[in-house]
């Protein structure tokens, strides 16, 4: 199979900046974590305000508002063109979090979606597994992450996991404050408008404590 890398990327736009050349080509989502950004590929710009999200497939240019703008930047790539990028970025920091190989089949057929994950405080999602795989970057509150039979871990604001979707994943949120994430997730096309998750054991659903799921893409791609 084709390798093929899911990155994430951390943008930290001045007031007015902007990309000084066009990002490559590729299915890519920007998530505003603050500020403003205006964003194109090819088209009609649009304007993304905080807690919003850009898709496109294309060359991407994009430049924040006047308050500036901090960026998720998720990308898909293959073979030599899984480089973390950077250079040639004028009034923009920009910072790896993670990139993490991913397993795709290219006969298959393929959506990438971005959502967001909001657990009450002490929320919890049982041993689960997904549909595909993806990377999670945490927004806000605690998040202790159980992978397989590994030790839980605990994420913090910023910090970027990756699941695979097979390996079970057991997640306790904090007891003290909201916490939520924002993840991107490569998953079978079949899925579109409906939910990944596969719980471990089916009747662990009901006891699962309450989560809500904002998506803003869901789209599909070519690879």
């Amino acid at each position: 199979m084709t390798p093929y890398t899911l990155r994430l990327a951390e943008d930290r736009f001045a007031a007015g900046a902007g990309y000084s050349r066009a990002l490559g080509a590729g299915p890519r989502v920007l998530y505003v974590a603050s500020g403003q950004l205006t964003a194109g590929s090819g088209h009609a710009d649009a304007g993304i305000d905080a807690d919003k999200a850009w898709f496109g497939i294309g060359e991407c240019m994009a430049m924040a508002g006047p308050d500036g703008a901090r960026v998720l930047r998720y990308e898909l790539v293959t073979g030599s063109a899984a480089e973390a990028g950077g250079a040639g970025r004028s009034g923009v920091e920009s910072q790896l979090l993670l990139e993490h190989a991913i397993a795709l089949d290219p006969a298959a057929r393929y959506l990438m979606r971005c959502d967001r994950v909001d657990f009450d405080p002490g929320g919890e999602a049982l041993p689960h597994g997904h549909r595909g795989g993806g990377i999670r970057c945490l927004l806000q509150g605690r998040l202790d992450v159980k992978v397989a039979e590994g030790p839980f871990r605990s994420m913090r604001p910023g910090d970027a996991w990756f699941e695979s979707g097979k390996e079970s994943v057991h997640a306790v949120a904090s007891k003290d404050e909201a916490t939520s994430f924002i993840r991107v997730s490569i998953l079978p096309r079949e899925i579109q408008g409906k939910s990944s998750i596969v719980y471990v054991d089916q009747g662990t659903a009901a006891r699962s404590r309450p989560r809500r799921y904002t998506v803003f893409v869901d789209d599909p791609i070519e690879i």
